[in-house]
């Protein structure tokens, strides 16, 4: 048989209450191979937030140095702070055939599917239903500032005009479904020709064997 396959680089982007952090979580609970890539930020830790876990806590000047030496696979600017993915853990995961799940905006995600990593990238953009039930979920979610939420309504749109950039668009009008979806979609991606690296040698196997018996 051939040997493991290569691992994925899983993007999920949605607009803010689009459901992606949830079905994210139901991915991880799926499977318990995926592994999550843990973004560095130059924001502030929020009350309950453990740094290395759910972000890479850096100061701004250690965030640009780590960019102009190209540590970052992507990285963007987002309400006045830095976020960025490290790039060496990603890579080592790729090689070892290991998923890694992303859950970041289109900026991010163009930037890796342009990068030397983008022939294993699986993009998927989820979409709201509708533009008043992402309000009532921004609003019902009840850890946002009316003035945050705004800002965020105001930067959904930004996000749902590049939907058409991703390799599959869900509409997430119920988070079963989608949920079912998106194990499809991943499971059909990891068996892509570009994921199996000991494919080639397998079938040079075969034709060695069909020339030692014809």
């Amino acid at each position: 048989m051939p040997e493991t396959r290569r691992g994925l680089l899983i993007i999920l982007s949605s607009p803010s209450g689009a459901g992606k952090s949830t079905l994210a979580k139901r991915l991880m609970a799926w499977d318990s191979s995926l592994s999550f890539s843990v973004s560095a930020t130059t924001r502030s830790p929020r009350d309950g937030e453990v740094d290395g876990a759910d972000y890479i806590f850096v100061s701004d000047a250690d965030f640009k140095h780590a960019v102009a030496e190209g540590e970052m696979l992507e990285h963007a600017h987002v309400f006045g702070n830095f976020y960025g993915s490290p790039k060496a853990p990603v890579s080592e995961a790729i090689r070892q055939g290991r998923d890694v799940l992303f859950d970041i905006d289109w900026q991010g995600a163009q930037q890796i599917r342009n990068s030397e990593l983008g022939l294993h990238t699986l993009s998927i953009f989820l979409l709201p239903p509708s533009i008043p039930e992402l309000r009532r979920r921004l609003e019902t979610r009840a850890k946002d500032t009316p003035e945050t939420i705004a800002k965020r309504m105001q930067k959904s749109w930004d996000e749902i005009s590049h939907w058409d950039g991703y390799d599959f668009v869900l509409v997430n009008d119920d988070l079963d479904e989608t949920e079912d979806r998106l194990k499809s979609i991943i499971t059909a991606q990891r068996l892509r020709r570009s994921q199996q690296p000991g494919l080639t040698e397998h079938v040079r196997k075969l034709q060695q064997e069909f020339e030692e018996t014809t």
